[in-house]
């Protein structure tokens, strides 16, 4: 304390002391001390806030995964890039080549039903993959490329898609969900068994456990992070047998090796097919 706030203090004191006024010093010295309270123009994020601006990965996947319909079928789809109003799908080749019609309409998040513009129906030659793409103003989620090269065994991976099938329990009676809108959407949660060095034909080179069926293809794998990594596209145990597993080069895998791959669902890696995104 300065010499001058000292003698002040003191004057003060002295005054109270020889008036009428009875006020205690405690009290005085409570109101030097006093914090002062500021208000800061700066404004905090509460908690509730910062939980809402995270996504986890299944939230992600609902977001980005979309269903593609024609007359005859459906199969599944995400959402890769957005241009103005113009956003584009990517899909298996073999969803869209078994639509006859051609007629391609998109279903997303919000329940709309979309006309797709433009259908490329050979986005990579060699690869089971296809563009789609859709005009609209509403705002869509668009989902993160990951570095499937960045995978190890037993990673978790999340697969989504609309099953075109649903099978209850209780009941020997297949429902079909093609009228299901989004209530068909399905995620199942695996991990990752198979990085063969060389991939099998039609780009497939990434082997999980999830449970992946009859329209999930086309669909998202999504890494922890929500990120995609790869396709869904190659359902366990299908109809395909030797041949439907040969490598690119067109050599055989052993018997051993070929039942550990048919045991799992297959999709095309994003390593495979990022570099061709950037052009599109």
């Amino acid at each position: 304390m300065s010499l001058a706030l000292s003698s002040l203090l003191t004057s003060l004191l002295t005054l109270i002391d020889s008036s009428s006024i009875s006020l205690p010093k405690s009290n005085c010295c409570l109101f030097i001390n006093q914090p002062i309270n500021l208000k800061y123009s700066v404004r905090a994020t509460s908690i509730s806030e910062r939980k809402s601006s995270f996504q986890t990965t299944e939230e992600i996947a609902n977001q980005v995964t979309v269903r593609i319909l024609s007359k005859e079928s459906s199969g599944s789809g995400v959402i890769i890039s957005r241009q103005g109003e113009t956003y584009t799908v990517l899909t298996n080749e073999h969803v869209l080549k078994n639509a006859k019609d051609k007629d391609y309409r998109i279903l997303t998040v919000d329940g709309l039903i979309h006309s797709s513009i433009l259908v490329n129906e050979a986005m990579l030659v060699g690869a089971d993959l296809a563009i789609v793409k859709f005009n609209t103003n509403n705002n869509y989620q668009v989902v993160a490329l990951g570095d499937s090269s960045s995978l190890s065994l037993d990673d978790p991976v999340y697969a989504a898609g609309f099953p075109n099938y649903y099978f209850p329990i209780d009941s020997n009676v297949v429902e079909a969900t093609y009228n299901w809108g989004r209530r068909a959407f399905r995620l199942t949660v695996g991990d990752v068994r198979m990085l063969p060095l060389k991939s099998l034909r039609e780009g497939y080179g990434l082997g999980y456990t999830n449970e992946v069926v009859d329209g999930m293809s086309g669909g998202p794998v999504l890494n922890q992070k929500g990120e995609l990594v790869g396709i869904n596209g190659k359902l366990k145990y299908s109809l395909q047998e030797e041949e439907g597993y040969l490598f690119i080069d067109g050599t055989r895998p052993s018997q051993h090796l070929f039942e550990q791959m048919r045991s799992l669902s297959w999709a095309i890696p994003s390593s495979s097919f990022v570099q061709f995104l950037s052009i599109l």
